[in-house]
């Protein structure tokens, strides 16, 4: 695919840490301690601290943030960091019962002078709007949650190395757009799911995520990324497992995804909102501009397989045939008509 036209370039460099071993935990925390010089300017400046997990679904535990990456986290965070810190997840089920599932209590109880707290922002029903399109390209209001949008939060993206069923793969951005949108809480009636409205069509959900990014990218801190047990196939929820032993960090969230799609062996052109996301300067989608320290991508890459409807999913590269071909042609030739 030919290169897209950049809207805003993003000057500089991105710096990614990469980082391979036999421990989850210590992984996640060597990675953030990485970019500590990157991190601790902006986390000194903040009230409290977000940590958005991947709960896309509540009882795979494949499918979901490990507790062991969120107290690496924490562990980076505890000698740094004194204000509270806030566990926030908008699943596609009940977030509760996923916290409740993966042994996030865990981590109210080994941490308790770090007082975290889980919220189920779904529960907390606090938001703001933002316009998105839907199949037929009509604008149509989507909630996101107020809590992932407070200038006075660090918010902290903990997602997985995960292939994914419409938009290639989903990383840092993909979890924090799709992870933002709220929808119904448990006994509300009417029953409603904004999520939804991003599966508009194979071009819409990869342009409505970065009118998202968009509106969230101003309030990102850092993101780490856990490959420990990445998942290929049929993702984000079904796939099977992938022994990556990484975790990939950075205050960069498209630098840390474009890192992630390489050591998942994934062509980075395929990740339309990825692209987007480069195009208006969200982040550094470059290689070649981005400084990846620690275990070398070749040393730790793995091809993912990817999911099986691969073939469909990237038909948001190929030409737009929904509209005649000749349109407004018939305007021009009775009336004279141009445009």
């Amino acid at each position: 695919m030919a290169p897209l036209e950049p809207v805003k370039p993003l000057p500089g460099r991105s710096r990614v840490a990469v980082i391979h071993g036999d421990n989850r935990r210590k992984n996640v925390y060597e990675a953030l301690s990485a970019i500590d010089d990157q991190i601790l300017p902006k986390l000194q400046r903040k009230k409290y601290v977000v940590i958005k997990p991947n709960n896309v679904s509540t009882v795979n535990p494949l499918a979901a943030t490990n507790v062991d990456a969120m107290c690496g986290i924490l562990d980076y965070l505890a000698p740094r960091f004194k204000g509270p810190v806030v566990v926030a997840e908008s699943s596609a089920g009940d977030t509760m019962e996923g916290f409740e599932n993966f042994h996030y209590n865990r981590l109210v109880t080994e941490f308790r002078d770090r007082k975290v707290s889980l919220v189920d922002l779904n529960r907390e029903a606090k938001y703001e709007t933002i316009p998105l399109i839907d199949f037929d390209l009509h604008v149509v209001p989507v909630r996101l949650a107020a809590r992932l949008l407070d200038p006075d939060a660090f918010i902290i993206c903990s997602a997985i190395l995960k292939t994914h069923n419409v938009v290639v793969a989903t990383l840092s951005v993909k979890n924090m757009t799709l992870g933002a949108p709220l929808h119904y809480a448990p006994g509300e009636t009417p029953k409603w799911n904004d999520k939804r409205k991003y599966h508009a069509g194979l071009r819409q959900t990869h342009y409505n995520m970065l009118l998202t990014a968009q509106k969230m990218q101003p309030f990102w801190g850092a993101t780490v990324i856990d490959g420990f047990e990445g998942m290929e196939g049929n993702g984000p929820s079904s796939g099977t497992p992938v022994p990556s032993r990484l975790a990939i960090a950075s205050t960069d969230y498209l630098a840390a995804d474009r890192v992630g799609v390489e050591v998942m062996g994934i062509h980075a052109d395929w990740l339309g909102y990825l692209r987007y996301c480069a195009q208006v300067g969200l982040g550094q989608y470059d290689l070649a501009r981005i400084d990846a320290a620690g275990a070398p991508l070749a040393s730790v890459r793995k091809t993912y397989r990817l999911h099986p409807d691969i073939e469909r999913e990237l038909q948001w590269m190929g030409p737009l045939e929904d509209l005649p071909p000749k349109l407004g042609k018939l305007g021009e030739k009775n009336y004279g008509v141009y445009s």
